[in-house]
């Protein structure tokens, strides 16, 4: 995406036990047009991940102009947006120790798994290109458009 001039945001750090989403990451959330949210099997494990999906959320629901495109890569959208499969497993864990928490990620993930994405399991067989394609295409429009 680089190449089109598309400035991308990726966060590869993992956030250490006890700390919440840092200043810098949630202004990159908060200032950007469009996220990507990349779902897989381990994705729900992660509080850090949940935290952050929470945040796009709420900024997309604060600004119609914000743009949520979901991926579902190696997971069933359904997982995602019904906690099933992995994700039930990771909730068992977390509702134990966050469960005012756990009702906040769960209604943010059954709000984005209702969002019209990409599931990657159909992309098998060289569609990976057009998936690429198109991602860059709808990145693209919308950034000409002002969002």
């Amino acid at each position: 995406m680089s190449k089109r001039r598309i400035h991308t945001f990726r966060d590869d750090n993992e956030l250490p036990r006890g700390e919440e989403i840092s200043k810098h990451l949630l202004k990159a959330i908060q200032e950007s047009k469009i996220s990507i949210v990349v779902f897989s099997k381990g994705y729900a494990s992660s509080r850090w991940s949940l935290n952050e999906l929470v945040e796009i959320l709420e900024c997309k629901n604060s600004n119609i102009n914000k743009i949520v495109l979901p991926i579902f890569y190696d997971i069933d959208p359904s997982n995602v947006r019904k906690q099933t499969g992995s994700f039930a497993k990771a909730f068992d864990k977390h509702e134990e120790q966050f469960t005012e928490k756990a009702k906040e990620w769960r209604k943010a993930l059954e709000e984005v798994g209702n969002l019209s994405g990409w599931d990657l399991n159909d992309m098998a067989n060289g569609y990976a290109f057009s998936f690429y394609s198109s991602l860059v295409g709808i990145t693209m429009k919308s950034s000409i458009q002002g969002l």
